[in-house]
């Protein structure tokens, strides 16, 4: 058969135009990364030596737009996201007692990061010996408190927490939208059928964004060491240490020793699986920006479909061990010490309260800074001690956002193990696999 043979321009074009991108597309995601940061770190480093102010303002602007890409997607995202996940709950036995399962993990793991960045903070005084005074303190813009928190989740209006990006009010109004299609029931299910194919519609786009993550790391790493040089770093290298210690012993210490005593699971099967995830976390620096990859690694982890499609959104917006547990009780401590001021055991318990109750404030945005000045008013501490940590957080924010993910997928994981509907075989089958091996699929709708 002649006629099935491709004509030799269709067979020189096709070889001629897509060698090295097919080359490409087989470097592993995680080595696509790697080359990232070191390029990155390389060209913020001649940019600032060299004075280079095209250089950096070329970093600046690759990172704006990566971050800006995955921000655009943020608001309709976890519209659907959290609507579909409540009405997906209807397809699963004991569903409240699921969610209510899930909540409980959220809390306990939580408790235990505000515990481990309590004592860290303790133990190296992270605000002594850094030549900081308060007058290098700025109050922020905005800031947090209990009453603008528990006001501010209802929204005025529809249209202005999709403008502004008020991820809080966008939960709530997908939370009462889902709530009403599951009490709607049948008349409902056109609604249901268009929210999830909008959502697998943005998935897919999304994922298109995710795969230039490397290029993303390159502007964002780059602009970082151009900006700020290692000097900022010194300055602050304590505090700065201290954070990844107490992200570090969450993720690879309190994680693996949850799954292997309470789901009795192999902690190594949960990184091969959720690697992905938790590398695109420690880039984008954004929970909902990985949401869609993290929900496909924890499914293929073992975790039912159902029940991941509610508890991973559930999370993305809620479950925030590195920015609403370990960062804040540091921060506190380092900001008390700056300003001169002795926190208490009454102090510390408040920090601990205020991060497993107000975790939710992060809402799985880029950076903690709503957090922060939620705890800082709370333990009645100087706002301009933000200011302070303003300069660093991108630094910090990579690994913050690392351990969210991380912890994303290792409640579902628990839950899933002691309610008895993990799938063992698919959980310790899992191998290491690419990101592109997790691209969502489209799934055929429910009958």
């Amino acid at each position: 058969m002649s006629v099935s043979s491709p004509s030799p321009e269709t067979t020189s074009s096709t070889s001629s135009a897509s060698p090295s991108f097919t080359k490409y597309l087989k470097v592993p995601f995680w080595a696509q990364i790697l080359a990232g940061l070191v390029l990155g770190v390389l060209l913020g480093w001649l940019a600032r030596s060299q004075d280079i102010s095209w250089l950096v303002t070329t970093l600046e602007k690759i990172g704006d737009t990566f971050i800006g890409l995955l921000k655009l997607a943020v608001a309709p995202l976890v519209f659907f996201a959290i609507l579909v996940s409540i009405t997906n709950l209807r397809k699963v036995n004991n569903a409240a007692r699921l969610a209510s399962r899930t909540l409980l993990w959220f809390m306990i793991t939580s408790l235990i990061a505000v515990a481990i960045g309590l004592v860290i903070g303790l133990v190296t005084n992270p605000g002594s010996g850094t030549g900081l005074t308060p007058a290098d303190g700025a109050k922020p813009e905005h800031t947090g408190s209990w009453i603008d928190f528990l006001t501010g989740i209802v929204p005025t209006d529809v249209i202005t927490p999709f403008t502004e990006l008020n991820v809080l009010q966008i939960v709530f109004m997908a939370a009462v939208a889902g709530i009403a299609a599951l009490q709607l029931g049948e008349k409902a299910q056109p609604i249901l059928n268009l929210s999830e194919s909008i959502l697998e519609l943005l998935q897919k786009a999304l994922w298109w964004v995710i795969r230039l993550a490397p290029l993303g790391t390159v502007g964002l790493i780059g602009n970082a060491i151009a900006t700020y040089g290692w000097d900022l770093i010194g300055k602050y290298a304590t505090f700065t240490a201290d954070i990844y210690v107490g992200c570090a012993l969450v993720l690879f210490v309190v994680y693996p020793t949850l799954l292997a005593t309470v789901a009795k699971a192999n902690p190594l099967q949960f990184f091969k699986g959720a690697w992905p995830a938790i590398q695109l976390a420690f880039v984008s620096r954004s929970s909902v920006g990985t949401m869609p990859l993290t929900q496909k690694v924890t499914e293929r982890l073992g975790v039912p479909k159902e029940y991941a499609s509610f508890a991973v959104p559930f999370g993305a917006t809620t479950k925030m061990d590195g920015c609403a547990a370990i960062y804040p009780a540091i921060a506190a401590i380092f900001v008390a010490q700056i300003f001169g001021i002795d926190l208490g055991v009454g102090d510390y318990l408040l920090i601990a309260f205020v991060s497993v109750v107000g975790s939710a404030a992060t809402a799985g945005l880029t950076g903690a800074t709503v957090m922060l000045t939620l705890t800082l008013s709370t333990l009645g501490l100087p706002m301009e001690g933000v200011g302070l940590l303003l300069a660093i957080d991108p630094i910090l924010d990579m690994m913050r956002t690392a351990t969210n993910v991380a912890g994303q997928v290792v409640a579902p994981l628990i839950v899933s193990a002691r309610e008895g509907i993990l799938d063992r075989d698919k959980f310790n089958s899992v191998a290491s696999a690419p990101v592109d091996a997790e691209e969502p699929q489209a799934v055929p709708a429910a009958a």
